[in-house]
């Protein structure tokens, strides 16, 4: 829907986040992050999309999604170099990936990353809209797992 006076889409036309695509300099490291340690469901045969199944199939794209359906290409691409030798110099266009946990499993979550030795940038943090941790994924993206205070 677009509004015909002020030339924009309409609240609510946009419905949910269709795909997130980063580029991954390793990605037996990204699908061992995405799939082994954040837990993420791996697209695999029929499962993948069309469009990218021959690049699937080549090793140069792996498709994961969350429990809401949101999909996380990853693109594979060697010879890329961070943004900056140091990867707490955030990217130039985007800040961070949060996802969403029940705050019953926050404790849990940060378990995990310290027993995989994930990079934590920091945290955990308690704030009023509840828990946080950041951490890196293997090229450098800052991602939070996030959860709601507990009522």
């Amino acid at each position: 829907m677009v509004n015909q006076i002020s030339n924009r889409l309409c609240p609510g036309t946009l419905r949910q986040v269709h795909h997130i695509a980063f580029n991954v300099k390793d990605m037996k490291a990204s699908k061992h992050f995405y799939g082994q340690i954040l837990g993420l469901h791996e697209l695999t045969g029929d499962e993948v999309p069309k469009t990218l199944s021959r690049l699937v199939r080549e090793g140069k794209v792996a498709n994961f999604v969350t429990p809401d359906g949101t999909v996380i290409d990853l693109f594979w691409e060697p010879e890329l170099l961070p943004p900056d030798p140091d990867p707490k110099q955030g990217f130039t266009r985007a800040n961070h990936l949060a996802f969403d946990i029940d705050p019953d499993l926050f404790d849990l979550a940060v378990e995990v990353l310290k027993q995989n030795q994930v990079m934590i940038d920091h945290g955990p943090v308690t704030r009023p809209t509840g828990k946080g941790i950041y951490f890196y994924d293997p090229d450098g993206f800052l991602l939070e797992i996030r959860c709601d205070p507990r009522e």
